[in-house]
């Protein structure tokens, strides 16, 4: 049935080949899960948010904000956030990679010193409770709050 493949087998192949590549990942020689998801077991509004955080590649990121309106529901961002804190294949579905507004890490399942440790991992560099990249996401996503103050 939907959501519960491989449950009973550890031998799997489809989680074999999970394991294998989170290994890879791990070892910094994966950016990009390449598996069959069962997400049916969210709703369709937590499948949308989970799919689009499937588009966030490695090193890259996007805000609560950016997520809503990406699925076509810029007012949902709370219910974003809930949706993405209920991703039920942390890593794989790379819900690290969604931070605050101001850069800020924020809420994640297995706790903010593994969010930095996998954004860390990918090539972030982090600030105390802020992420930025070498290409100056954090400086980006501060110069477009600011543009968004102007014209409110």
């Amino acid at each position: 049935p939907p959501g519960s493949w491989g449950r009973e087998d550890p031998a799997h192949p489809v989680l074999a080949e999970a394991a294998r590549q989170l290994g890879e990942y791990f070892a910094g020689r994966r950016q990009r899960f390449e598996l069959p998801l069962d997400l049916s077991a969210g709703t369709a509004f937590q499948q949308d948010v989970w799919h689009a955080l499937l588009g966030i590649g490695s090193g890259d990121s996007a805000t609560y904000t950016e997520v809503a309106a990406r699925i076509g529901r810029p007012a949902a961002v709370r219910a974003v956030g809930t949706a993405v804190g209920s991703n039920p294949l942390i890593v794989i579905v790379p819900c690290h990679r969604v931070l605050g507004s101001t850069g800020a890490l924020t809420g994640f399942g297995g706790g903010l010193g593994r969010k930095a440790a996998l954004l860390q991992l990918e090539g972030w560099r982090i600030d105390g409770a802020e992420a930025g990249t070498p290409d100056a996401t954090l400086r980006r996503l501060r110069a477009r709050r600011a543009a968004d103050e102007l014209f409110d």
